[in-house]
């Protein structure tokens, strides 16, 4: 009887118990729901930091070599004060900023973006050249896709055509002519690989290419060569001669053109140049043969 009555009274305090968690957890969620208070706005009132100060904060940083610092601080001036004299100067150092920090698509972003808003500005030839040089800073080797080297031949050609007496006409040409090789490299790289094949026609595409656009590159003397022995291979005795005709007349002390000619006279054949042929015209038309 007394376990009867104890156990009861468990069951009577567990009832109270329960009766009263939802008032509890109501006046829980009444303290803590927002709605039911009044609120007052305060709104934050940031002080306006002047551009002069933000551009020699900029500065401050590019001289302790703190590139990504220096490229925010010049962010946030061209921000504050858009389409000012700062924001010109921010948007130029910005760009240097980014491409010294190696941030080299930010650089990029931010020079077109300078071009796009200040093409006429003496410093523009400047911002091209990083352009061109943060695109030239990303060149993979020739096996790679090489979207990066014709955008920096690109970059660096408007340099050379817009500004040819500009302090950075000089190194744009030099860099196109290193950004033509690499470019020369990758068609050669695809053009072994179907000679490998005996997929002759496609070689020969890819090595026409280096003939065609690249003749100023160092690959243009096994260009020449290879076009011998793949038009030798499909029976085109015609254009293998004169590819080596060409090969031994601009680069007579070549190796690849003793190659080419010990190729020749396995065959017995002999370079012979036709006047017909579009290696002759592709030379003659860039001053060459």
């Amino acid at each position: 009887m007394r376990a009867d009555r104890f156990s009861t009274s468990l069951f009577r305090a567990g009832l109270l118990v329960l009766a009263m968690m939802p008032l509890a957890a109501c006046d829980t969620i009444s303290s803590l729901n927002p709605f039911d208070k009044p609120e007052v706005y305060k709104p934050e009132i940031k002080p306006t930091i002047p551009a002069e100060q933000l551009y020699n904060e900029g500065l401050a940083y590019i001289d302790k070599k703190e590139f990504e610092g220096a490229a925010k601080r010049f962010g946030e001036l061209d921000k504050a004060y858009p389409f000012s004299v700062w924001s010109q100067r921010a948007l130029l150092m910005q760009t240097y900023a980014n491409f010294e920090a190696r941030n080299y698509d930010e650089a990029i972003a931010a020079g077109k973006r300078y071009l796009g808003l200040h093409p006429a500005s003496p410093e523009a030839a400047y911002a091209a050249y990083l352009v061109g040089q943060s695109y030239y800073n990303q060149i993979p080797d020739t096996t790679r896709d090489q979207e990066r080297s014709e955008k920096a031949l690109l970059a660096f050609q408007e340099v050379v055509q817009r500004w040819p007496k500009s302090e950075y006409a000089a190194d744009a040409k030099f860099k196109m002519n290193v950004v033509k090789d690499q470019l020369a490299g990758r068609e050669m790289n695809v053009g072994r690989y179907y000679l490998k094949k005996r997929n002759y026609p496609a070689a020969i595409n890819r090595f026409r290419v280096v003939v065609a656009q690249f003749q100023q590159t160092n690959q243009i003397e096994e260009a020449l060569a290879r076009l011998t022995e793949a038009y030798l291979a499909l029976g085109v005795i015609g254009e293998a001669e004169t590819a080596a005709a060409v090969l031994g007349h601009n680069f007579p002390d070549s190796p690849w053109y003793k190659d080419a000619f010990t190729l020749l006279q396995s065959r017995g054949l002999a370079p012979r140049e036709s006047g017909d042929s579009w290696i002759t015209k592709a030379f003659k038309s860039v001053g060459m043969g």
